[in-house]
């Protein structure tokens, strides 16, 4: 790159996100222009709509995106609020994190979601420092129960109900 371009595009990393938009924007819309369309009366606007308009929308946030930053409009830096730049990066709580994450991907099938899940919405508020252990189990499986159910009554889909197949 020629130095007198290098030192237009300083400061202007925010044309690398509004890049980025427009890839992802022409993928979908290419991808959209594949699907097969099965027009039915239950369906009358067919599965190509909706991919149609995240890739438009995600093109006119590109547009929109790249005209802000060339006319000199930038994003704030962050200010940090409570948290300290200058300390170490929390390995701990990231291993922990993936940690239940995998378990829960290794025991959905056999526990469950409702257990599965209610173990990692409960072990991601430990990693995460919650200690109101009762709070956190309630929590829990508020979350996996309510989850389960709008799964299977909001989307249709099943989810592995497990040791509580009988049950649920």
């Amino acid at each position: 790159m020629s130095s007198a371009l290098t030192e237009r595009l300083r400061g202007r990393s925010e044309l690398g996100l509004a890049a980025l938009l427009g890839v992802v924007g022409v993928v979908v819309l290419v991808d959209a222009a594949g699907l097969r369309s099965l027009q039915t009366t239950a369906d009358p606007v067919g599965p190509r709509a909706m991919p149609y308009a995240v890739g438009a929308l995600l093109l006119v946030c590109a547009v929109v995106l790249t005209v802000q930053v060339l006319r000199g409009g930038h994003a704030e830096p962050d200010a940090g609020e409570d948290i300290d730049p200058a300390s170490a990066f929390d390995w701990k709580t990231l291993v922990l994190l993936i940690g239940f994450f995998l378990l829960n991907a290794a025991t959905i099938n056999v526990l469950g979601w409702v257990i599965s899940g209610a173990v990692m919405f409960w072990g991601s508020c430990w990693a995460l420092g919650s200690r109101r252990w009762l709070l956190n189990v309630v929590i829990s499986l508020v979350l996996s129960v309510a989850s389960f159910y709008g799964f299977y009554l909001g989307l249709g889909i099943q989810l592995p109900a497990g040791l509580l197949s009988g049950v649920l």
